[in-house]
C-alpha cells in the first residue's frame, strides 16, 4: 500500500520545524547506509541525537499521534525517531531497499515494516528529487507539498532523483505495524475506513456494530503488541 497523507504538519508546526533545520549541522547521509546504499546514496543528514533533530522530531512524532489517517494506515507498534535529510543540487539516492531491522540511538530495535517520507520544502523550491517507488502496480514518482508525506511498505525498492535546482529537506523514518503483513494490513485500512464513511454518512445504520466487531477481531487474530 502507498498513501498519500496530507497536512501531516501544520503551517505552524511546519515553519518550527524548518526553522530548526535551516541552521542544523548537517553532515555525510552515508552514515545510516548499509553497505549497499552507502554505494549510491549522496546527501546529507543529521545526526540523530542533535539538539535540532531531537525538538523537530517530537513535532512529527507529536502530530503522528493525532494523524487518523495515518494511525489507521500504518497501525503502529513502534515509530524510528524521525530522520532528516537533504538533498542539495546534484545529490541523489539510487536504486535500495531500507534495512529491514533498524536500531535507534537508545538502542531500541524495530522491525522496518514502512517507510516514511515526510516533505519540508515546497516542490516550487527545487527541481527533481522525486521519490521513486516500485510497486506490484507500477512505478511511482511522489513530490508532494511541505507537510504532506507519503506511507510505503518498506520492501519496496525505491531512489530518489538528483536535484537539479534548490534543496529538498524531508523527514524519514520508518514503522513496525501490530501487523506484520502488508496484504492483511490492506485489508483492515480499506475496512477502516470504509467504516468511518459508512458511520459519516449513516451514524445509526444498524450493521456499524457488526462492522466494527469483524474489524477489531481482525486485528485481535492479526496483530501482534
Amino acid at each position: 500500500m502507498l498513501l498519500h497523507i496530507p497536512n501531516v504538519l501544520a503551517s505552524e508546526e511546519l515553519l518550527q520545524c524548518r526553522e530548526l533545520l535551516a541552521d542544523a549541522p548537517w553532515t555525510d547521509g552515508r552514515i545510516t547506509a548499509g553497505y549497499q546504499s552507502a554505494k549510491v546514496k549522496e546527501n546529507l543528514q543529521l545526526q540523530q541525537d542533535c539538539d535540532a533533530a531531537r525538538r523537530a522530531g517530537s513535532l512529527v512524532l507529536a502530530a503522528l499521534e493525532h494523524n487518523d489517517l495515518f494511525i489507521s494506515a500504518a497501525l503502529p507498534r513502534r515509530v524510528f525517531p524521525p530522520l532528516f535529510n537533504k538533498y542539495a543540487t546534484g545529490m541523489s539516492f539510487g536504486a535500495h531497499v531500507d534495512n529491514a531491522i533498524r536500531t535507534a540511538s537508545n538502542g531500541r530495535r524495530i522491525r522496518t515494516d514502512l517507510s516514511a517520507t515526510l516533505f519540508l520544502t515546497p516542490p516550487e523550491d527545487y527541481d527533481g528529487g522525486e521519490l521513486v517507488i516500485e510497486e506490484t502496480y507500477g512505478v511511482q514518482r511522489v513530490k508532494l507539498p511541505a507537510g504532506d508525506m507519503v506511507l510505503y511498505p518498506a520492501t519496496s525498492l525505491h531512489r530518489v532523483e538528483p536535484v537539479t535546482r534548490g534543496a529538498r529537506v524531508a523527514s524519514f523514518f520508518w514503522i513496525q505495524s501490530m501487523v506484520k503483513d502488508d496484504h492483511e494490513r490492506q485489508l483492515l485500512f480499506d475496512l477502516d475506513r470504509a467504516v468511518v464513511e459508512l458511520g459519516s454518512d449513516h451514524p445509526d445504520h444498524r450493521v456499524l456494530p457488526k462492522l466494527t466487531a469483524v474489524y477489531h477481531n481482525l486485528v485481535r487474530k492479526w496483530g501482534e503488541v
